[in-house]
């Protein structure tokens, strides 16, 4: 068993329809960005405050997203412009469980996420049907105006507050592929904080004490920088550097 398996297998469980609890599908993320290296000794102090998600065995789940976008990538030249008021587009297929959700997202002015999604039975590169009908009753970009953008790769571990008033998502192992070109960070670890306000918690504080900074970037964002060599990025340029240095600097 690894070092992560082990902490993580000393965590308290708790299930999937225990976590409905706290589902936050309108939500203030913060999201944090680090190396590797960090993890056990974070996990290890996030223990005390955090139970983890627990699915038949599995604390560390497989997770496969394909992003949607116009072939002008109109949805990511918006984000890269700092505009609110924004969507991305995605299905994502939980590989352990089999389950699809065709999501779409929302970034209001306010700088909310608002999350709605559907359940779909296929995981295809078309959206039809009832994700047709769902997209044009949720979003102004219609489905013939999309196409597949990026697939994205990762593990995901979720520990929800023991008071149930937040959820923290790690991610590692990330993976962004487009038509046959692959690129990996697997020094890279992304935390997102999601609660219902933006109030004092047990994360902040330990990220404040771990020296971890606030930096983040859309992971869709990301792998079209990564995979794209044409693409508008100047206003990204100082996360990537940041993002960069965490990846390759010696720690």
């Amino acid at each position: 068993m690894d070092d992560l398996q082990q902490i993580l297998n000393s965590f308290t469980p708790v299930t999937l329809e225990e976590m409905d609890a706290v589902k936050l599908l309108n939500r203030v993320d913060t999201k944090f960005t680090f190396n590797k290296s960090q993890l056990l000794p974070l996990l290890n102090e996030l223990r005390e405050s955090y139970n983890v998600l627990d699915i038949c065995g599995l604390r560390q789940c497989r997770y496969k997203t394909l992003y949607f976008d116009t072939p002008d990538l109109r949805m990511y030249t918006l984000h890269h412009n700092g505009k609110l008021n924004r969507y991305k587009v995605r299905l994502r297929r939980y590989e352990d469980s089999g389950i699809n959700f065709f999501e779409i997202k929302f970034k209001d002015n306010k700088k909310r996420t608002i999350k709605k999604r559907i359940s779909r039975k296929e995981f295809n590169d078309v959206i039809t049907g009832k994700a047709e009908r769902f997209l044009a009753e949720t979003c102004p970009f219609t489905a013939e105006l999309l196409k597949p953008a990026v697939m994205v790769y990762y593990r995901r571990i979720t520990l929800v507050s023991k008071t149930f008033s937040e959820r923290l998502t790690i991610d590692v192992g990330l993976t962004f592929e487009k038509e046959g070109r692959q690129k990996s960070f697997d020094p890279l670890c992304i935390v997102e904080l999601k609660q219902d306000s933006s109030t004092r918690s047990p994360a902040l504080a330990l990220m404040r004490k771990f020296h971890i900074q606030d930096v983040s970037m859309s992971k869709y964002c990301f792998g079209i920088i990564s995979l794209c060599e044409n693409v508008k990025k100047n206003n990204f340029k100082p996360k990537l550097k940041e993002i960069n240095k965490i990846c390759y600097e010696t720690h």
